[in-house]
């Protein structure tokens, strides 16, 4: 009653960071983050492409000794500071506090993807219509080239003319797509109105902070279940079906031998489970001190893992069905990604009875899928900057006002991205502002920080004081070894085998664009490095003293105030640094 009593007080002074009302509430917003659009437009792809089933290998080996471990670090670190994933730095190595900027920078240019739900909104307005406007070629933007659902025959165009309905819909209709980065063009102002209501349901998210992103949660991370349960039976019941389901898993085994396919599940594994995203770490540090963050760990990893399994049933169910109504092989059908989701989806569901009915499911899923992860996205952002100004923006009325000004000035921003241009600056952003090489780097230093640094059996310990269980040692080898060794080689290999982004093959981006976007990536590398060498040199002393003092923690958590306050002492939470 003290510990609670001096905690209130100090909240007062500062300003109530806030602690999630239960435990539900923070299981159902960790798994509405991790539960995402990678689960369902990525991971059945990767899957069919590098060996059907054979593929579960690489990834469930790397889920084991990369995913898991991960998302413990970044969960118990979280819980452990409770500070975001700036400040966190200053409790633990402050050398490192780099990272959390590098992390800051790619949270911004993850803002980007609210244009996925921007678009999912468009098509689920349209969805209610009477006629679905990519189900036919009679609409005022269709071509000479439209081929509507008819199945491809040589009495119809040529293969090298022939564009589907879906596909003229998608880039006609919604995107207006324009000859290039170049020409950006007029805003599409129903896009606009999209933008803007994704935005107003974001603030609305997380204006109260957890106190508004934990009640949101209850219906966006549950609801899509009910839609995917809905979709996998009806998916399951379609004629070619179990065709498309044997493509999903056949096993190719000699893909185990190639090693872009263990790149492409160690990518999936960071991409799915929000590793080295920093949000793992802010939404634990909202939980108390005592939370089992241990059993929680497998339980949210085995959650988002099945998900991505059963969504592959799902999309290759319905695409089974589209190849066999069109007389063409699965190759001919399956697409990852936005063109999944807003083309060869679609497609599908317009050659079922009740397609509105489909349709509406499908967008509704994808909306919540994609909403769930962005809140969560800015609120993380917010909370860290909130943290490194605590007296400025902690009192509820400017915390709310700072949201404000957070969601209003990048739903400004955003208007670039719903230009006739915007699809390829939003592709330019995904593929370099959110690229993997980003992710490998800054896990290397985090490991390096943690596991080596600040010491990786004082991980373990802490881990055992705050859940009182005791960790298995094989996290301290993947800490110290294994994921390192890992990631730096899927860094290196990033940059051996780096390509030049191009979109459908044939559009080249100006060499300005390329900069850029290196421009993008370097951002959030180089804050390591930099902010290191600024310490260093900002320190007194001589080299191994700068460093010394550098690599050891300036602030005690909050619990380690509240302890020695009291008179207690802890001999595992003293600041000294251990290897």
């Amino acid at each position: 009653m003290n510990r609670e009593r001096r905690k209130r007080e100090r909240d007062g002074r500062d300003g109530d960071r806030g602690q999630w009302a239960n435990k539900t509430e923070y299981i159902l917003v960790v798994a509405g983050n991790v539960v995402g659009l990678g689960n369902v437009w990525r991971f059945p792809y990767l899957c069919y492409k590098n060996g059907g089933g054979a593929f579960l290998v690489p990834y469930g080996l790397l889920a084991v000794v990369c995913g898991i471990p991960l998302f413990l670090l970044e969960s118990s670190v979280g819980q452990y500071t409770q500070e975001g994933f700036i400040t966190c730095w200053r409790k633990l190595c402050p050398l490192a506090q780099g990272i959390g900027y590098g992390l800051m920078m790619m949270k911004l240019y993850d803002f980007s993807y609210i244009l996925v739900q921007v678009w999912a909104l468009f098509y689920l307005v349209f969805s209610f219509r009477s006629q679905l406007p990519w189900a036919s070629c009679d609409n005022t933007w269709n071509t000479a080239h439209c081929l509507g659902l008819k199945p491809f025959n040589s009495s119809n165009l040529t293969a090298t003319q022939a564009t589907s309905a879906a596909t003229e819909f998608w880039e006609r209709r919604a995107l207006a797509m324009s000859g290039g980065i170049e020409e950006l063009g007029s805003v599409r102002w129903e896009l606009a109105l999209c933008l803007l209501a994704c935005w107003v349901f974001c603030y609305f998210s997380i204006w109260k902070g957890v106190r508004s992103s934990g009640k949101v949660a209850y219906f966006t991370a549950t609801f899509p279940y009910v839609m995917l349960l809905i979709l996998l039976i009806r998916g399951l019941s379609l004629p070619g079906a179990w065709q498309g389901i044997y493509y999903y898993l056949y096993p190719d085994l000699n893909q185990l031998t190639n090693l872009e396919v263990w790149i492409e599940a160690g990518s999936q594994i960071f991409f799915s489970y929000s590793l080295t995203a920093g949000t793992l770490n802010v939404l634990s540090s909202h939980n108390e001190y005592n939370n089992n963050c241990y059993k929680d760990c497998f339980w949210l990893c085995l959650l988002n893992s099945g998900t991505s399994f059963v969504a592959g049933f799902v999309v290759f169910s319905v695409l089974g069905f589209m190849a066999q109504k069109q007389g063409v092989s699965i190759d001919n059908v399956v697409e990852s990604g936005p063109g999944l989701a807003f083309i060869t989806y679609p497609q599908a569901t317009a050659m079922m009875p009740l397609p509105q009915f489909w349709t509406v499911c499908f967008f509704l899923m994808l909306i919540l899928l994609g909403a769930d992860t962005h809140f969560v996205t800015v609120d993380s952002a917010i909370t860290s900057v909130t943290d490194l100004f605590p007296r400025l923006l902690r009192t509820q009325v400017r915390h709310e006002i700072f949201v404000l000004f957070v969601c209003s000035s990048f739903f400004l921003v955003h208007l670039t991205l719903v230009t006739q241009g915007g699809i390829y600056i939003f592709l330019l952003i995904d593929y370099y502002g959110c690229t993997r090489a980003c992710q490998d780097f800054l896990a290397v230093c985090q490991c390096l920080a943690l596991g080596w640094t600040f010491g990786a059996n004082r991980i373990l310990n802490i881990i055992e004081d705050m859940t009182g269980q005791t960790p298995c040692i094989f996290f301290k080898l993947c800490w110290k070894y294994i994921i390192p060794l890992l990631t730096l080689i899927s860094f290196i290999s990033y940059l051996v085998d780096y390509k030049h982004l191009r979109v459908n093959d044939w559009y080249v981006y100006p060499d300005w664009a390329y900069a850029l976007g290196w421009t993008m990536t370097l951002s959030s590398v180089l804050m390591v490095p930099l902010w290191a060498a600024g310490q260093m040199g900002l320190t007194p002393g001589t080299f191994r003293q700068r460093l010394s003092i550098l690599c050891r923690p300036v602030e005690a958590p909050a619990w380690q105030k509240e302890n020695r306050e009291e008179g207690e002492t802890v001999e595992l939470r003293t600041p000294a640094v251990t290897a």
